[in-house]
């Protein structure tokens, strides 16, 4: 009992969706469970201030975001206070200063002017108020009265003097650039600068006064600009990362603060576990699935077929994966540069002749894929890249280097060739890293590169006979093992029925090559030609085509009889080819190329000879064909038959048979279960017309649309 037949036991208890799903479910789970360790963090029983048993380094690239902290704080520290040196405030302190004097010259001069004498005191408040109402800022609050009586009582050349004086030093001094903690120093400055210029005391003692509220701070600290650069300079400070490798602590080191921290931050302490690498990996094992359940829903075939080859593509799959962590086990705990001698290839090769390109694509991109956590270099977690080039690149070369006839010794070249793409991807591998390689890895390298290429040949060749008969999938290299004219039931049918036989070959040649034209299998209707007379071999003189010289054995039975020894053909064809464990389409062709059709000549026989014949009980039992390769096989059938028994089959009247056989099956309902187009059945036509030449042996003409073939 193949898969097949398995599947459809379990189709017996479940629907084809919860069968679908439960294929799925199980390969996703599979595939977890196989990358499990390959994603697991490896953690360590680590204690503050231990000593370290053995060297950690850090599975992953990633940020230290403490250091990286304290590092932009340092650059936001080494940033100097920002300064804006305001020039206008010299000039401003000048002018208030000039303002004051012409306020006392102007008090003074109304005094004069009024022709009778003010009080100091009236004097000074009329300085004041002058002083506040004129002056934008309050010099009354910070001048004492003392000194401005003094400046009101001086003489005009004493007061002219100390204007000089006191405006040239403070514009020599307000020109410099003064911070607030340097004010006390420019201040005594001025007031040593007034001493020196000898000053009446009186005047000298308002004019220090006036020179120290003069000489303000013009260099002003900008806190919003220094926060703006302290901010740029953290924004430089690129970010502290512990890179995928570094060495965390050495053997025998003490594990301090620092490294006790990165640790834990890298989730390698038994006490701080990590689920994302988990999460990671489901998210992966979801994008695989998904990349294989979208082309499996459009698969064009039936559920039980489609099954079949979804469990195939899982097998392959999950076999490739399982060896491939046994390569990865090996090249990190042994043999380093093992990976290149996985037969990454066999998996796409496996499928691309068991199923389809599309799926052999995938079933290598994944492969790929997975290979770059397996052979991760012995850092958990981690992606190697190049390993993933290679199992990529070695299994499209299986893909393109396979040719459409698939046989042997097409698998052993595609092998070489294989091994020449699996060399120069090494080569560039090692190229690019620019790595100082000796002469003997080289050859390694090349080595494991040729011998993957080789071993994924005659591992393919070796596997696919068991996936064959395990899964009842025919392949193209099984149908040109079954194609050969040394297998046992050839063999049979040119022994016992060389008529059978002759007629089975044109047959196959005109269905080879209509199939070819409308896109079917052309291979398959071959050989499914050669083997769907197989049944007359059980009777071979009772078809006409078998008889020679002989008297046709027909003539002595009656109509009943002859018909019941024809139309047996189909299921004893089918029953030999079941005792023979031929694949099932072929089976089904046996069965399917006559459909219920109807005998003719011995219904028409028969109704000469009883008048009451029935026209059910002298058509075949069926089914009708439901493939486009039966159907095919059916037309070819009868047309090749009905044209050999053409007396002049020239073009026109070639053309002519061909259209009323195909019409007649038509209007006859014998193409309804297959999906073939009018179209495609003028394409047919056309094809059978260009492909009969000429038959070497004669046959008797029957009545009804010259349908005469006794099968």
């Amino acid at each position: 009992m193949n898969f097949q037949e398995h599947i459809k036991n379990l189709r017996k208890i479940l629907s084809y969706k919860v069968f679908t799903s439960l294929i799925f479910l199980l390969l996703g789970l599979l595939i977890f469970a196989i990358l499990f360790t390959n994603v697991k963090p490896e953690t360590y029983n680590m204690e503050l201030f231990s000593i370290a048993d053995k060297t950690i380094r850090s599975p992953k690239t990633i940020e230290d975001e403490q250091k990286t902290a304290e590092e932009r704080k340092r650059a936001a520290e080494e940033v100097e206070e920002v300064y804006v040196h305001n020039k206008e405030t010299a000039q401003n302190r000048v002018l208030l200063l000039t303002s004051i004097f012409d306020f006392v010259k102007e008090v003074n001069q109304e005094e004069e002017d009024s022709k009778s004498k003010h009080s100091n005191s009236s004097k000074l408040s009329l300085l004041k108020t002058k002083l506040t109402a004129d002056v934008t800022e309050d010099v009354t609050e910070s001048i004492s009265d003392r000194s401005l009586t003094r400046l009101l009582e001086a003489d005009e050349e004493d007061l002219e003097k100390a204007r000089t004086v006191l405006i040239a030093n403070v514009e020599a001094i307000m020109d410099r650039k003064i911070r607030e903690e340097q004010l006390e120093r420019e201040r005594s400055a001025i007031n040593s600068r007034i001493e020196a210029a000898a000053l009446e005391k009186n005047v000298e003692e308002a004019a220090r006064e006036l020179g120290k509220y003069a000489i303000v701070p013009n260099d002003i600290y900008d806190p919003a600009l220094t926060e703006e650069k302290q901010q740029q300079a953290m924004e430089e400070v690129e970010p502290v990362k512990i890179l995928q490798g570094q060495v965390i602590v050495q053997e025998g080191h003490l594990i301090d603060r620092d490294i006790y921290r990165q640790l834990e931050m890298l989730g390698l302490l038994k006490s701080t576990p990590t689920v994302q690498p988990f999460a990671g990996l489901a998210i992966f094992v979801l994008l695989c699935m998904g990349a294989l359940y979208l082309p499996f829903t459009k698969l064009k075939v039936v559920e039980d077929k489609k099954l079949s080859q979804l469990l195939l593509v899982a097998i392959v799959f999950i076999g490739a994966l399982t060896v491939m962590k046994i390569f990865g086990w090996i090249e990190q705990h042994h043999q380093s540069g093992i990976a290149y001698i996985y037969p990454a290839a066999v998996a796409p090769m496996l499928i691309r002749v068991m199923v389809n390109e599309r799926f052999a694509l995938i079933t290598a991109m994944l492969l790929a894929a997975c290979g770059s956590i397996v052979f991760h270099g012995g850092i958990s977690g981690t992606i190697h890249v190049e390993i993933a080039l290679y199992i990529l690149f070695s299994g499209l070369a299986g893909i393109l280097f396979l040719s459409e006839r698939n046989e042997r010794l097409t698998l052993l070249r595609a092998g070489l060739m294989i091994a020449c793409v699996n060399i120069l991807l090494i080569f560039f591998l090692l190229f690019i890293r620019s790595g100082q390689i000796s002469h003997l890895e080289y050859f390694y390298y090349l080595l494991f590169g040729g011998v993957s290429g080789i071993l994924s040949a005659i591992l393919t060749m070796g596997i696919l006979p068991f996936l064959e008969a395990g899964f009842g999938i025919l392949s193209t290299m099984r149908l040109l093992e079954l194609s050969s004219p040394n297998h046992p039931l050839l063999k049979k049918i040119l022994i016992e029925a060389p008529g059978t036989y002759h007629h089975s070959v044109m047959v196959a040649n005109l269905a080879e090559a209509a199939c070819e034209t409308i896109g079917a299998n052309g291979l398959l209707a071959r050989v499914g030609a050669y083997y769907h007379d197989i049944g007359k071999t059980k009777r071979p003189h009772f078809f006409i085509e078998n008889q020679m010289s002989m008297e046709n054995p027909h003539n002595k039975l009656n109509p009943a009889t002859s018909k019941d020894i024809i139309i047996a053909h189909a299921a004893d064809g089918a029953a030999e080819l079941r005792k023979h464990k031929m694949p099932k389409e072929l089976i089904d062709i046996a069965e399917q190329h006559h459909g219920n059709t109807l005998l003719k000549y011995f219904y028409y026989k028969a109704k000469e000879q009883f008048q009451e014949a029935e026209e059910s009980e002298y058509r075949y039992p069926g089914p009708k064909p439901r493939s486009k390769e039966a159907a095919v096989i059916s037309l070819a059938d009868c047309v090749e038959a009905a044209v050999r028994s053409l007396k002049n089959p020239t073009p026109a009247a070639i053309q002519s048979l061909v259209d009323s056989i195909v019409q007649d099956r038509l209007l006859d309902g014998q193409l309804d279960e297959c999906d073939i187009t009018i179209k495609q059945l003028e394409q047919i036509k056309s094809t059978f017309c260009e492909t009969l030449s000429g038959f070497f042996h004669s046959r008797i003409e029957y009545p009804g649309n010259n349908e005469q073939k006794v099968m």
